[in-house]
């Protein structure tokens, strides 16, 4: 069967959903390529490359959809797209159906499958596949660049010899994949970074990054979305409140602003309104990422840059992947070379849709005439919320005081126990061996005194890898036993005997041990 990329149509739409790379990778599992002559020449991929590859070159799109049994796209096919379906012909792109339910049906009444990359469920097994969070990365990178371009100052704080500079302040909205990535790329470029999310699980995440985490003063529990499947949950209406509550308090502070905020199958939550925008400082930066769903600034004006009259920018620009197409495309089509992998589970160019995985079932619109859209849930969670585990208690100055006191006399106690055991069997022997048995069963308890403090104190976590220097320490022990089995006492044979005997295992055992831990760290 043959797999056919077109020329993406939407306007300012640079990316394509095959590249070369991909190409080789499909052509391994049995599929035929095909692209519409000029379709990667916008992303930096020449039709004589695709040659290269052996992918065939056609000369228009309708060539194309006459010629491949699949059709991988990146936009949503439009109407025109959309008549040169045909039946059982499969699309594979992004397809929005809560938001083209005529689309949708079109399709459908064509009889095509259509496959939506972004419907492919957020669970372990279709990370690969999850072509939302691929774009979302560049889109949040690629936020705080354009930020930067129309801040028109430094993010990073400088101290010259002409004054001193300070850091910009840049907040995220937002900390799924597209904040954190615009969470990484400001703090690398030294701006002093927040970031607030309606799922307070992200905020060790948030802070692992260097930047810090905006909590609300909220009575009740912070929201946690994470039961949508990884992405943030609908808030309720005194969340909500709180939230623009904080936004307005910090909003006069910050210099950059940076909204990911979306629910999927809704519009974009309003989450920086029009008196939040006259309150910042003039030259200020908003970049609104939810903007093709409506924004998540009231001021936004989808695909356009704005200054408003106090100075502020706001960009609501759409196309942020499409801005750094080279990289956007060569993660696109890789994302769906591992979706035609899962639809090939033996090679051979023959695609199986099975309609029992989850991730297929998921991202599948519809299918032999029949709209499959809403998917049930997936049958495997997709990120489950960690239980919170209740703070320990802080002690005070005293109370720490008091514990380490405590601690000391108990250690002290023990160790005069020890001692005084210790003198006392001495005391015992000592009145009754011979005075050279005196000599070596003195150094002997001091040996075992002295071993037991040094053990004793080391971490479990220590004692495979303390086992090879003990080998070595026995090695020695064996050598004094082996001398004192010629001495005539009979009770000195009797020990020299018995710490040849325990000594050995301790040798053959511990290089037995030590040799198995050594053999987890080669390689295979």
């Amino acid at each position: 069967m043959k797999i056919g990329a077109p020329k993406e149509i939407f306007a300012g739409e640079d990316r394509v959903a095959m590249t070369p790379a991909s190409a080789k990778d499909l052509q391994k599992l049995g599929y035929e390529c095909v692209i519409e002559t000029g379709a990667g020449v916008a992303a930096g991929f020449t039709d004589a490359a695709y040659k290269e590859a052996g992918v065939a070159v056609v000369k228009t799109a309708a060539a194309l959809y006459k010629a491949a049994d699949i059709i991988a796209k990146v936009r949503p096919p439009e109407e025109p797209e959309i008549k040169r379906l045909r039946e059982g012909q499969t699309v594979i792109s992004f397809f929005y159906p809560a938001q083209n339910e005529k689309l949708m049906e079109a399709a459908n009444k064509k009889g095509a499958t259509v496959i939506a990359m972004d419907m492919v469920p957020r669970i372990s097994r279709a990370q690969k596949m999850d072509a939302l969070s691929s774009m979302a990365n560049i889109a949040g990178y690629r936020a705080v660049i354009e930020a930067g371009n129309n801040f028109g100052r430094f993010f990073t704080g400088q101290v010259t010899a002409a004054g001193k500079v300070p850091p910009a302040k840049v907040l995220v909205i937002g900390a799924g994949v597209a904040g954190l990535a615009a969470i990484g790329t400001a703090t690398s470029l030294g701006a002093i970074t927040y970031a607030f999310d309606v799922r307070p699980e992200v905020a060790e995440q948030v802070e692992s990054m260097g930047a810090e985490f905006v909590f609300l003063d909220f009575e009740e529990e912070q929201q946690d979305g994470s039961a949508t499947g990884g992405y943030a949950a609908v808030s309720s209406p005194e969340f909500a409140a709180a939230q623009l509550a904080k936004f307005r308090e910090i909003a006069p502070d910050m210099d950059i602003v940076i909204t990911t905020a979306l629910i999927p199958g809704r519009d974009a939550p309003e989450l920086w309104t029009k008196d939040m925008v006259e309150s910042m400082k003039p030259g200020s930066v908003i970049v609104d990422l939810a903007a093709e769903r409506g924004g998540n600034c009231k001021l936004t004006v989808k695909d356009e840059k704005i200054v408003t009259e106090n100075g502020v920018t706001i960009v609501g620009y759409t196309d942020f992947p499409s801005r750094m197409a080279a990289q956007s495309s060569t993660l696109y089509a890789t994302n769906i070379r591992h979706m035609m992998s899962d639809l090939t589970p033996e090679k051979g160019g023959k695609p199986v849709h099975n309609m029992d995985d989850d991730v297929i079932r998921g991202a599948t619109v519809t299918h032999k005439k029949e709209i499959t859209f809403p998917p049930p849930p997936p049958k495997v969670a997709a990120i489950a919320a960690q239980p919170k585990k209740a703070a320990p208690k802080e002690l005070t100055h005293e109370e720490k005081r008091a514990n380490e006191i405590a601690a000391f006399k108990q250690q002290t106690r023990s160790q005069v126990t020890l001692l005084a055991v210790g003198a006392a069997l001495l005391l015992g022997v000592g009145l009754v061996a011979p005075a050279s048995f005196m000599q070596h069963f003195i150094v002997f308890v001091l040996a075992v005194f002295v071993g037991f403090q040094v053990i004793w104190n080391v971490a479990h976590s220590l004692h495979t890898p303390l086992m090879a220097v003990t080998n070595a320490i026995s090695s020695i022990i064996i050598l004094g036993a082996l001398t004192q089995i010629g001495s005539g006492s009979a009770l000195v044979v009797i020990l020299a005997a018995l710490a040849v005997f325990m000594t050995g295992i301790n040798i053959f055992g511990g290089f037995l041990v030590t040799r198995r831990m050594l053999a987890m760290f080669q390689k295979s």
